[in-house]
């Protein structure tokens, strides 16, 4: 079964090499749980390198595949990385879904993985561990198959993104970035970021919270709050990070 999916996997490679319109979702309620949501909208990205691709590769099976599905995040891991993963990190990775929208020809990519964590323990479980189960793990393999066709090394981009610290207790979400990690990333995927500026895809970055109750506290200044403190929203993109890699720290009280 994990077979069918190698296709849908090498063209998200494809495609997320140039991080486009990511979103973070994080919806907090009363009970303490918290649904969480990662999306990616590669469509833009799609659009260009369209652009680039010569016309047999556009008639490519792989090319013209449409997908709409959704599965459990284990369901799509390969053996290699399942046998390397602890009996916790494989129950989360079971109960995360990963869903895929793709349509090449009309620019449609995106994917989105979610994840309901039980209380603000498991969350804090979760952000911590999800790098580590993440499409750049899992697609170590396939990397090494379609380089010739994306001219991006893609695991660097999503796998490297593991340089926020979290805090999560059930009255605050703090996520604090690591500048030597955060250093270290951008040194590994310097050639990438360059071309896709080259590519004018300018990489935007969203945070989405919500909250079940008024938040008391929240420390960054580019952080927009709703009137009725229920709803912050952050944007930023990834040159204001290599500038000012502070500029996406959130430190909230709830």
């Amino acid at each position: 079964m994990k077979k069918l999916y190698i296709p849908v996997f090498i063209l998200i490679i494809f495609c997320f090499t140039s991080c486009v319109d990511i979103e973070e979702h994080y919806d907090f309620k009363l009970d303490g749980s918290c649904n969480v949501v990662y999306g990616f909208d590669m469509g833009r990205a799609v659009s260009v390198f369209k652009n680039l691709m010569s016309d047999s590769l556009k008639q490519t099976p792989q090319f013209n595949l449409v997908k709409d599905t959704t599965m459990s995040f284990l369901a799509a891991m390969p053996d290699s990385l399942e046998h390397k993963l602890s009996k916790d990190e494989l129950a989360m990775a079971n109960n995360s879904n990963l869903s895929i929208k793709m349509d090449l020809q009309k620019n449609i990519m995106k994917m989105s993985i979610t994840h309901t964590a039980k209380n603000a323990t498991d969350l804090q479980y979760y952000l911590d561990h999800l790098s580590k189960i993440s499409m750049g793990s899992q697609l170590d393999a396939v990397t090494k198959k379609n380089k010739q066709t994306s001219g991006f090394d893609a695991q660097q981009l999503v796998a490297g993104q593991d340089y926020y610290q979290y805090e999560v207790t059930p009255h605050k979400f703090y996520r604090i970035i690591d500048k030597t990690k955060f250093n270290a990333f951008l040194k590994k995927t310097q050639n990438t970021l360059v071309m896709a500026k080259a590519m004018l895809i300018d990489m935007p970055y969203k945070v989405i919270l919500n909250f079940a109750k008024p938040v008391k506290k929240v420390n960054n200044p580019k952080a927009i709050v709703s009137a009725d403190r229920k709803h912050i929203t952050l944007v930023t993109t990834m040159d204001d990070m290599i500038k000012n890699p502070s500029v996406m720290n959130l430190k909230i009280d709830f």
